[in-house]
């Protein structure tokens, strides 16, 4: 396959597993909002699938290489988390070991993206507390199943996506934290209790009318599950600085996402997640502005802001997500 023209491998895919027959064709639209894997909407005369490969050079303007095979760990995690959470994770239809395979499609008129829907100023708490529902019981579910650590023994993979690329690049920026971040990474690294997705964002959750639905699971890693709900309140805490007129509103978002997750934590003492969650939040703030993915919707001044009440709360940790979101509203960065 080349860049250029993805079609004969993705139509070769269909074909190997029986999905268009000899003699039939399909229609190919590339699909945006990643920068890990190329996706496909496919119409086949049967219906219509998504399609999904992942790259080995992310689209990002730094270099960031990543081990193929995720796309064989997203699909092992999308098969384990349907039986846990049915409706609100899309099922997998076909995978062919090789880098590809095809779930179904969720047409964006029923399934809208969380992410556009906050960015246009539509704070929905109740979404909020969904997200925080189906992510701690698929925490719950896993800690709990003996089999996640060895299927999901991706530290490797993890270290590549996340560690790496948030909590090591992000220092070239900030070289006096370093200390910090390192601390951070080796915290992280070393703690495995549950199945982590390592990208609950906004812009992988849908609005479904069953609850939202969890996409794009390439980094799952069985870890430290504090890792997810830091990486999601720091996406709301963000955008409240995107949008200071809805900022209270995305606090109580993010204080309902946590005490709603909060409810399944049967793995470890929940004040133990809380703090871990807290201490690494800033970190995750910083990433954003200076790691190799930053988010494309800030100005200068406002990563300035960003950057301004994360370095704060590295150097001065919070104790709990609740104090956290606290001094994040009283730091000049309004939430």
């Amino acid at each position: 396959m080349t860049a250029s023209d993805p079609r004969p491998h993705v139509l070769a895919f269909l074909r190997r597993q029986g999905l268009l027959r000899p003699g039939e064709d399909a229609e190919l639209t590339p699909m945006t909002g990643g920068v890990s894997s190329d996706l496909w909407k496919v119409d086949l005369p049967t219906g219509t699938v998504c399609v999904k490969g992942a790259l080995p050079q992310l689209k990002v303007a730094q270099q960031w290489l990543a081990p193929v095979s995720r796309n064989r760990v997203e699909y092992d995690w999308l098969r384990f988390a349907a039986l846990m959470c049915p409706g609100q994770i899309p099922r997998v239809i076909a995978h062919d070991g090789q880098g590809l395979f095809a779930m179904e499609f969720l047409p964006p008129e029923r399934y809208p993206v969380w992410k556009a829907q906050l960015l246009d100023g539509h704070v929905d708490i109740a979404a909020a507390r969904g997200v925080g529902d189906l992510v701690g019981r698929l925490h719950s579910a896993s800690a709990a199943d003996p089999r996640s650590p060895q299927r999901f023994a991706t530290d490797d993979n993890f270290d590549a996506l996340r560690i790496e690329p948030f909590l090591r690049v992000t220092t070239n920026a900030h070289p006096d934290l370093r200390e910090q971040f390192a601390e951070l990474a080796r915290t992280t690294a070393g703690t495995h209790l549950a199945v982590v997705h390592g990208d609950v964002s906004p812009k992988n959750i849908l609005l479904g009318p069953d609850g939202p639905v969890l996409l794009d699971a390439e980094c799952a890693w069985f870890g430290d599950p504090a890792f997810d709900i830091a990486f999601c309140l720091n996406h709301l805490l963000i955008k409240a600085v995107k949008l200071p007129g809805h900022a209270a509103e995305l606090r109580a978002a993010a204080h309902a996402l946590a005490d709603e997750h909060a409810r399944y934590i049967d793995w470890e003492a929940p004040e133990a997640l809380d703090a871990r969650v807290a201490a690494l939040l800033p970190a995750l703030a910083l990433a954003r502005t200076d790691g190799t993915s930053p988010v494309e919707y800030l100005d200068a001044a406002q990563r300035r802001e960003v950057r301004k009440v994360g370095r704060a709360l590295l150097l001065d940790p919070a104790p709990t997500v609740g104090h956290l979101l606290d001094r994040w509203a009283m730091s000049g960065a309004p939430a």
